[in-house]
């Protein structure tokens, strides 16, 4: 127990590392853009490499099948549903549901593994490490321009890293009673909340910040995640 609580605050941690790096400075548009896009990288390469591929292999295609099409309804239906109560910052506010949308499934996974005796997956750490830190800047970022109060984006922050550092804890614990099939739809879930949240939101505005150059640094993002994935 003590080690699943050890790695979900790791790998949650830069969720709350990111907003206090928005707040303790403004961050450029170009230099945010390009964040945005390295950690889209590291995202798709996390769909692909660790969670579509290691669904596949847990329960086939069925199980991660319908994880990917709930984790797509939910954060569709919940991002519109932020859209329509938040009047400021609305634009931060996607990237911090699509955290938790595919947070809690992705360290619940990885606490699953650490129960099983599988160990830590530490591809899947590191991607949820250099994905969490981009988004929560992106976000805050967005979400101080809008106007929202520093304490209140703080908070936000905070609690969803310590429900996705709670979500290892859960996974460990219930490692038991969690049968393949439904990790292989929370590995879905994960997956299906991040490619609509990829392209309705966080790619969007990393190229319209970022310019020209986020490509690159989206394929840099990829690479150093799928490098990690495959030799690891």
């Amino acid at each position: 127990m003590d080690q699943a609580l050890l790695w979900g605050v790791v790998t949650a941690a830069p969720l709350l590392v990111g907003a206090l790096l928005a707040l303790v400075r403004p961050w450029p548009a170009k230099l945010l853009g390009l964040v945005l896009g390295f950690g889209a990288g590291a995202l798709m390469a996390s769909i692909a490499f660790e969670l579509v591929e290691e669904g596949l292999l847990v329960a086939g295609p069925l199980a991660l099948v319908a994880g990917v099409v709930l984790g797509a309804l939910a954060y569709y239906i919940g991002d519109r549903v932020v859209r329509a109560r938040s009047r400021s910052g609305a634009a931060g506010a996607p990237l911090a549901v699509g955290a938790l949308l595919d947070g809690i499934p992705e360290q619940f996974v990885l606490g699953i593994g650490i129960a099983s005796g599988e160990g830590v997956g530490v591809a899947l750490a590191i991607a949820i490490v250099v994905s969490n830190l981009p988004e929560s800047i992106g976000s805050a970022s967005d979400l101080l321009t809008g106007g929202v109060r520093r304490a209140k984006v703080l908070g936000l922050w905070a609690l969803v890293a310590v429900l996705c550092a709670l979500a290892t804890v859960a996974g460990f614990a219930l490692a038991d009673a969690v049968a393949p099939p439904l990790r292989a739809a929370s590995m879905g879930f994960a997956a299906g909340a991040l490619l609509v949240m990829l392209v309705d939101s966080m790619v969007p505005e990393a190229r319209e910040k970022g310019g020209e150059a986020t490509g690159l640094c989206t394929v840099l993002g990829f690479a150093l995640a799928a490098g990690l994935a495959i030799v690891v």
